[in-house]
């Protein structure tokens, strides 16, 4: 099985209230173990915050039975608001950035080619200079995959009193 079967579609702001329940689904299925995790129960929030931001940006992967393998989003960043900034020691030239905020892949679609799939169809689709996005530090795994597809790691974050410590990872845009 290879992610070249699965098929990508793309939605924005406006189709959130189709695809709400298809990415709480998916969440609320890889994350089932750790549920009980008060930061993995606001999930719907992130996803209604994500999905009410202008230029949202969402792509979901289906099999050929029409599940969800899996999906990823993000907006772009707001200008002047780029958290991220505060983490280089020098202004990049160039600074409209794409804030991508998930990707998550169903156990049976892990390992396939997926994850990528869906990361670069979604980047690709995006008219920005840089790409910013966490991770919890404590996946080094997750985060040597996003440094293989040209992140680097600037810095560390916690935005939430409960939530994870994350690394702050930046791309520049289009992807390599």
């Amino acid at each position: 099985m290879t992610a070249s079967v699965l098929e990508l579609r793309h939605f924005a702001r406006e189709d959130l209230p189709q695809i709400r329940q298809t990415l709480i689904g998916v969440h609320n299925e890889v994350y089932a173990a750790e549920m009980d995790d008060e930061f993995n129960q606001k999930f719907p929030w992130f996803v209604d915050h994500w999905g009410g931001r202008p230029g949202f940006s969402c792509v979901i992967a289906y099999d050929s039975d029409d599940r969800p393998a899996g999906f990823a989003y993000g907006a772009p960043a707001e200008s002047g608001r780029e958290w991220w900034r505060e983490h280089l020691t020098s202004e990049p030239k160039k600074t409209r950035t794409f804030a991508f905020s998930e990707l998550m892949v169903r156990e049976k679609w892990r390992k396939t080619g997926a994850a990528e799939r869906l990361h670069r169809e979604l980047m690709d689709a995006q008219d920005a200079d840089l790409a910013v996005l966490l991770v919890d530090v404590t996946h080094p795994k997750v985060q040597a995959l996003y440094e293989s597809w040209g992140y680097r790691k600037v810095g560390e974050r916690q935005p939430f009193p409960d939530s994870p410590l994350f690394a702050v990872m930046l791309a520049n845009l289009p992807l390599t």
